[in-house]
Parts: structure tokens; sequence; C-alpha cells
């Protein structure tokens, strides 16, 4: 599939070839919060069904971007419709963005509200829309970064003051009727898409559309049509597909669809990343410093105290009981998570004691402090950090081996608003929670996700129970040399098995096993310990 404009594809199909039914949604959930939606159901959703595989490599640094595809067309061509059907004919995808132009209208004085209100606004012309924020916003994306989209009414003709939080997709669909008029937005594609459909055809669905999702009358929507839609049209959108690497049709576009798909999927194959393989190769060939471990800089061990070889030995043994082992858990993470507030800054604080004695001491000098637990295994630190921060903000991610691979695939992001919002983001400390760093691809992964949001390496305190030394520890502190790490203690062994499938009964086998991991003589499954 040539990239030169000259070399558009044009894709028709049959007329008898039958249109696949939509009845089938797939549900995404929106990153930075709970709910849940339907593709059909808005515009500028993250759709998961797969989870985001490694972009970096084993220097932390991003070595792929997002695969971006732009979808033009004229309004109600079937652009949405089409960034859909190339979703659902991916199968089984990793994260996805659609990402709509609509939303990037500029904000309007009240006497352009009253003409839009009276149907007397032109949207359809390239100045109503904020073409450098849609371009930056969609950079951001493209290039791993966190962005905050802004929010469009289309009832009340305005921007919102709120804003839509996106992060994490590995394919980004820019859909709009300008996507494809701007230099600097075809500068970030990887595919340009325009959506061809009969003039009469768009005309039924706009009315269709914006009678039933945005109140208009029918009157109104037929003049706005002819004053501005049609002309924008003729002027500004159908000019465009001379940059489209591929020019589909706006109904019965299954051929195009497939060949759209097929595309995605290789590029997808050629960026994929092999992580763990680098992390635990054989011993003689992890790269160890020049430095013992228990001296590094960037690593804090607890101080092997009687008391603390004795929590750990209860904690080590099979045989304890589930109460003794959280009572010694949240004994130990409380002793983890005071060792690690040592590295947040601090200020001088005057204050008068009870009997009226003035006294010089210390508080943290930052407003934003956060955790963020890796999920679970890193919950039975949780309690232990706020016995020590009260009222701390706590975030999570969901990290988890692909099932043949072994590789970390990120499922799910939760982040304090904090950290989120790459204004404060910047000025945001936060203990990052594991239960322990074994080959360190979850540790990677989870980094990596706080620098994309700006935070900075410095302000990263990893807090864990155990590191294992043979382990991916070395690489970590290699390509982090600013994150502070705090251990309990550090294990000798990191020791590779495969873990059994599960069995259907009847002797068939309802999963395969996979290659995993285990830190010995570590602690066992710490979060199943503590949970189940």
């Amino acid at each position: 599939m040539s990239s030169s404009p000259a070399s558009a594809l044009t894709v028709q199909e049959p007329a008898h070839t039958p249109r696949p039914a939509l009845s089938r949604s797939i549900t995404g959930t929106l990153a930075g919060t709970s709910s849940s939606l339907t593709l059909q159901a808005k515009k500028n959703t993250v759709l998961k069904s797969h989870g985001r595989s490694p972009w970096y490599s084993e220097d932390g640094k991003p070595i792929c971007d997002a695969f971006v595809i732009g979808i033009a067309g004229g309004s109600a061509s079937g652009k949405t419709h089409v960034a859909r059907r190339i979703v659902q004919s991916l199968g089984s995808i990793p994260t996805v963005i659609i990402l709509s132009q609509d939303s990037f209208y500029k904000r309007h004085t009240p006497e352009e509200i009253e003409l839009a209100h009276a149907s007397r606004f032109d949207f359809d012309h390239p100045d109503a829309i904020d073409m450098p924020l849609f371009a930056s916003c969609l950079a951001d994306l493209k290039s791993c970064k966190q962005t905050n989209i802004p929010i469009y009414s289309f009832t009340g003709h305005q921007r919102l003051d709120e804003t839509k939080y996106l992060y994490g997709a590995a394919i980004i669909i820019a859909e709009g009727i300008m996507a494809l008029h701007d230099p600097a937005l075809r500068a970030l594609y990887d595919l340009k898409i325009f959506v061809q459909c009969d003039s009469d055809l768009m005309l039924a669905r706009r009315i269709r559309r914006d009678v039933k999702e945005r109140g208009r009358s029918v009157d109104g929507v037929l003049e706005q049509y002819l004053r501005y839609v049609k002309p924008s049209y003729d002027n500004f959108v159908l000019p465009t597909s001379k940059y489209a690497n591929i020019i589909v049709p706006g109904s019965d576009n299954n051929v195009a669809i497939e060949l759209i798909s097929t595309h995605i999927r290789r590029q997808l194959d050629e960026r994929a990343t092999r992580l763990r393989q680098h992390l635990v190769g054989p011993r003689d060939l992890i790269p160890q410093s020049i430095i013992p471990l228990e001296a590094h800089p960037s690593l804090a061990i607890l101080p092997q105290t009687p008391q603390l070889k004795g929590i750990l030995t209860i904690l080590r043994d099979r045989t304890t009981k589930r109460s003794d082992f959280i009572f010694f858990t949240d004994r130990l993470s409380t002793f983890l998570a005071e060792k690690a507030t040592e590295f947040l800054p601090y200020r001088p604080k005057s204050v008068v004691t009870p009997v009226g004695a003035t006294n010089v001491g210390k508080e943290i000098a930052t407003e934003y402090v956060c955790g963020v637990s890796i999920l679970r295994s890193g919950g039975p630190l949780e309690q232990g950090l706020r016995r020590v921060i009260n009222d701390i903000r706590m975030g999570s991610l969901l990290i988890q081996s692909e099932a043949t691979t072994g590789e970390p695939l990120l499922l799910h992001l939760l982040l304090p608003t904090c950290i989120r919002d790459r204004k404060t983001a910047q000025d945001t400390w936060v203990f990052l929670l594991d239960a322990q760093i074994g080959t360190a691809a979850a540790a990677f992964m989870a980094i990596r996700v706080l620098l994309d949001h700006g935070v900075l390496p410095e302000h990263i305190i990893f807090v864990t129970f155990l590191v294992a030394r043979t382990g991916g520890i070395h690489m970590l502190q290699r390509a982090f040399p600013g994150v502070r790490i705090v251990c309990a203690a550090i294990d000798d062994e990191l020791r590779e098995m495969w873990l059994p499938g599960s069995d259907e009964g009847d002797g068939k086998t309802a999963t395969e096993g996979r290659k995993a991991w285990v830190v010995e003589p570590g602690m066992g499954h710490i979060g199943d310990r503590y949970y189940l």
C-alpha cells in the first residue's frame, strides 16, 4: 500500500455483497474512569480487547509510535461507521482510540452561539475547527503520551470546560470532514482514508442524525446543508481526497475494510517487541553493574535487623495462617513506606508546642504525592502507605503477562488526577507499589507509563517486598537510574518454570501451560496469599 497520494486506491464492491450486521458490539473502558460503553454509543472512545504490549526497548526508551489512521469524507458519509468496521475486522486487537474532529470546534462568542442556534453559523469551514489543538492532541497520542481532549456540546453549541483523558492506544483513528485538510494533521497519519458517498445518501443520513441526536428541526438541517455543508464539501472536503492512500465507499465496503485491516495487522506485527527475553536471558548475559546490588545508589534496603528477619521468616513460611500473613504483611509494608518517605522533599516548618515553645521541624515540600499500585500484587503495600501518609491519593495499573509470549500487557489504568494532568504531573511524587521485582517486566511498563504522563524519574519511588538478584533489576537500574527502589530483602534466585494449563476433563486441555519465573526463596504469590 503506497503512501503516495497519487497512488490512491479506490475499492468498489459488487452491489449484491451482503452488509454484515452491527449487532455485535465491542465493549470499551474509558481510561481513567470506571464507566463502560459500547462501540456504537459515542465517539472519542477507548476500546480494549487485548491490551497494549511494550512500546519501548530494554533501555526504557520508546521505539515505536502508535499507528495513526486519518479518515475524512463528507458529513454523514460513514466515516465513524468505517472506523468501527475497521476495529471489528481487526479481531483480537490492542487498545484503540477513535478520535473525532467534532470535539475540536473552537470556543464561540455569545453572538456566534446565537447564530448557531439559528442555523446561521458555518461549522463546516476549516476555520471553525481548532486545528493546532487537534494536531497537538493527536501528536501526543501518537508518541505514546497522554492527552486531554476538549468536550463539545452540540446542543449548546459550545466547548465545555471539562476535558476527556485519553492514553495508551496502539492504534488511533482520527475521523472528521477536515481530517485530511491540515498539513500538520496529514503528517501524523500512517494511513490516510477518504470515504466517498452519494450526496443524497449523505443528506438523508444527516437529517436523521441531527433530528434524532442533536435536537434540530428538518428545516434547520436543510437550510444549514444548502448554505454551508454542500459548499464546504465541494470547496474543502472533496479536494482532500487526493491525499488519501485509499478511497473507501460509504456503504458496501467489506473488501476495503479487509484490505485496510490486513495492512494494519502487518504494521503491528512489524512493531512488536520482545522485551521479557532480554530481561530474563541466561545469567551470564544479564548486564551486571560494576557496583554490587546492595550498594547501588538507586536501591535502598531496609536494615536487616533481627525483627525484620523474623517478619520475613513468618511471611516466607507456607504454613503461616492467612490472618498472621495479613498482619505481618501490613507491618512490613509500613516499614517500607516509612523508608520510602525519606526520599520525598522536605522543608523547614515552625510550630508552637502545647507548652508554648517554638520548634522548627520539617514538612513535605510538595503539594502532589500519590501512590500507584500494580494490581493485584501491589495491593498488600497500600495499607502501609496509607498508615504513613494519611488520605494519600491512590491509583492503579493492571499489567498481566500475555499467555503465549510472556510479554507484559497494559490492560487498564486508573491514575490520580495529579498524574493525568501534565501541568501537575511533573511536580508529582509517586510511590509505585508491587510485591516483588523478578523479571522486572511489569516494573518497566509501569515506570514507562508514568514517564509518558510527564512524571520525572527522580520523583518515582518503587516500593517492593523482594528483589531477585539475578532478575531484571540490573536492566531496570540501567534504564531508569533516577528511579529509587525501596525493598525489604534481596533474594538470590529467579527460577524459570512452566505453569500447567487448565483441564477440561476427559483428557482435554482447556488452556495450554505457560512459562513463568519465580523468585526464590521468595514469599509465593503474595497477592493471592493476602486476598484469598
